[in-house]
């Protein structure tokens, strides 16, 4: 199961505080708990937290308590801002974000970076499980055969470059000089996105002490907070980008640093939670790009990479399978699994709304979802049962004769037959009987 918030049916204002404490959300949730496993993923526009629990409630209790205690929301705005995943709607979430299919800049690569820092998060935290590790295997896989296999994200756009592209009405590139807040997967494009600019980077401020280790990797300088105040002098930009749970860049601090500067100062702040206060903006002299700003400029993939990608992503969803199917019909079933989640997958893609929808038209697109959703685990069940039970009675020619018949399915294809052939075969159908990741 998943419990998500993002861009794209919350305020990044709520997003900002869900992620306030994220690092530690796993381990607290999955100490002593009905939790077997949990992974958070808190990027600059999504908060979404995975887990293997003995039963969904339980579940999604144990983190709205922890979220309760941790945050400055109360239980009414948390229960009301995580909405729930379970089954294959959570598979094919993750599969959907890790493809860069739900982004704010539908396709941009910085995304699978984040689902596979979560992912080493939860290992090196100990609150992995087995299934939850397959699960991200599978997502950061699948991101990369779309990325290998369609056009999708080729453009080169992501967060970090629609951001600069706003900055450039401020910035002139060509030996500008900046500074970067935060040493995450944002950084990391970041800092390779100015230097391809022809910016000089002075240094790296880290709130949680990580700069050395992320300059020595970068060749960059660690500042502390007396020398990022002494750069703030200089510098033609800022790179805010640490999401730590405390505001970096003050007014005061900010106005003080550009007193006698002439020249201005952009300052690009895509964390999550805002590494600048709010009233940076208003200085003189000083210009603002945040993830507002980036969200209503964001540009269109084309429609035919994204179908390509639905493609991809049914077929994975499909094949992570539910473990309820006899072996012997594991072809069939993943075949009408995969027919009946692209339809699902174009359906959906019609109804989201756009950036800018209003709250009662995002609203209305999920419950609609939500029920198109509903609607294919109840026209799966029953095809599902139905195979392990000719399966077990030796009678698979007749299932397999009446899928072909009712679908017009060719189930006499592989069973590794996929959109993108690199793919086959490497996404298992074995679940645990007890995982709550499966339909039931």
């Amino acid at each position: 199961m998943s419990l998500v918030a993002s861009h794209r049916n919350r305020d990044l204002a709520v997003l900002e505080q869900l992620s306030v404490g994220s690092d530690a959300l796993g381990s607290s949730v999955a100490a002593g708990s009905p939790i077997r496993g949990a992974v958070v993923l808190p990027t600059c526009n999504r908060f979404e937290v995975y887990l293997e629990a003995d039963d969904v409630e339980s579940g999604r209790a144990a983190v709205i308590d922890e979220l309760e205690r941790t945050t400055a929301l109360d239980r009414e705005a948390i229960e009301s801002a995580l909405a729930t995943y379970e089954g294959d709607d959570a598979v094919q979430h993750l599969l959907s974000v890790s493809t860069g299919l739900e982004s704010m800049v539908v396709g941009e690569r910085e995304i699978s970076g984040q689902v596979r820092r979560a992912h080493i998060d939860a290992q090196a935290g100990n609150h992995l499980s087995p299934l939850l590790d397959r699960l991200f295997q599978s997502a950061l896989r699948t991101s990369r055969v779309v990325a290998s296999s369609t056009g999708l994200g080729t453009s080169g756009r992501s967060v970090v470059s629609v951001a600069f592209d706003l900055a450039s009405e401020t910035v002139d590139w060509a030996g500008a000089r900046a500074v970067v807040i935060g040493t995450g997967a944002l950084a990391e494009t970041g800092v390779g996105s100015l230097l391809s600019r022809g910016v000089t980077v002075e240094g790296v401020f880290s709130p949680s002490g990580r700069a050395a280790e992320f300059g020595a990797r970068h060749s960059l300088k660690p500042l502390d907070q007396q020398q990022l105040r002494a750069a703030l002098r200089e510098v033609d930009l800022v790179l805010a980008c640490s999401g730590g749970e405390s505001i970096v860049l003050t007014p005061a601090m900010v106005a003080a640093a550009r007193a006698e500067s002439t020249t201005p100062l952009t300052i690009v702040d895509l964390a999550l939670h805002r590494d600048v206060a709010p009233g940076v903006a208003d200085l003189r002299g000083v210009h603002v790009v945040n993830l507002e700003s980036v969200g209503a400029q964001a540009p269109e993939e084309s429609v035919g990479s994204i179908e390509a990608a639905r493609a991809i992503v049914a077929h994975a969803v499909a094949r992570f399978g539910d473990g309820e199917s006899a072996r012997a019909l594991d072809p069939a079933v993943v075949a009408l699994r995969e027919h009946v989640f692209g339809l699902l997958e174009r359906e959906t893609a019609r109804i989201r709304p756009g950036a800018g929808a209003s709250e009662e038209d995002i609203a209305r697109a999920d419950a609609i979802e939500a029920a198109l959703r509903r609607f294919a685990k109840t026209l799966l069940h029953t095809p599902t049962v139905r195979a392990r039970e000719h399966a077990q009675a030796g009678e698979a020619d007749r299932y397999l004769g009446a899928i072909r018949a009712l679908y017009g399915i060719d189930v006499d294809v592989p069973a590794d037959a996929c959109p993108a052939p690199e793919m086959g075969g490497e996404i298992p159908l074995d679940l645990p009987a007890h995982a709550h990741l499966r339909q039931d």
